[in-house]
This record gives C-alpha cells, sequence and structure tokens, in this order.
C-alpha cells in the first residue's frame, strides 16, 4: 500500500493554490504541508536528489527572492547534492513549490500535463 501522497507548499503560493485545486478537482488525497514550517529534511531531499534524474537547479525556487539574495544562480550548478539538500532543508522558500512526494515518486511545480501523468 503507497503512503499518502505529501504537498509541500506555501499559503501564499498561487501554484500552489493551483495545484491543490486540480488535486481536488481530481480527487486525489493528500496531505498538505508548511513548506516554510516543515520544510522536508535534509535526508528526504538528498535521496530526491539522488533518486531523480534532473539536474539540482529543478529542486529550486528559481524566482524566489531568497533565491536571488543568495545569488544562487551562478552557484548551484557547483554544489554537491548534499549541499543543495542541506540549503534547502534550512529554508523552505528555496524550495521549487509545490513537492509532490509519494514513497520515492515526486515532482517540484504544477504543470496540468505533468500532474495528469503521475499523480492520476
Amino acid at each position: 500500500m503507497a503512503k499518502l501522497k505529501k504537498m509541500y507548499c506555501y499559503n501564499r503560493c498561487s501554484t500552489c493554490a493551483k495545484a491543490r485545486n486540480w488535486l481536488n478537482q481530481n480527487n486525489v488525497t493528500f496531505e498538505e504541508i508548511d513548506i516554510v514550517g516543515t520544510p522536508p529534511t535534509k535526508e528526504e531531499l538528498l535521496k530526491l536528489i539522488k533518486e531523480g534524474n534532473y539536474p539540482l537547479r529543478y529542486f529550486f525556487n528559481t524566482s524566489g527572492i531568497h533565491y536571488r539574495e543568495l545569488g544562487l544562480k551562478d552557484k548551484v550548478s557547483s554544489m554537491s547534492a548534499e549541499e543543495a539538500s542541506e540549503l534547502l532543508a534550512n529554508d523552505g522558500k528555496l524550495i521549487k513549490r509545490p513537492l509532490m512526494i509519494e514513497d520515492n515518486h515526486f515532482t517540484c511545480g504544477f504543470k496540468v500535463d505533468v500532474y495528469e501523468k503521475e499523480w492520476l
């Protein structure tokens, strides 16, 4: 039996609201978790980074203020998975959201076509 899907999101994020509405309209059961107050752990993120076939940039909220303030545009490509997971776990606003996780399966961000393929 699969675990309940977890959706890490930020309550003032319009993309998270769109994802939440889509999930509810499609009767997808999930647990909503505040990505700022309770971000995924370093270990959880490291596992996703290592198991996913994505560049590190995929996990970062590249439009975010914290991302720009820290000058991460030029730093992410040279980071190790361990460095990136620690940075992301310490600041949930750096994580691209919503982050949907179910067991070893996950997506970052919200696109209807991706959600239809991955979460239905």
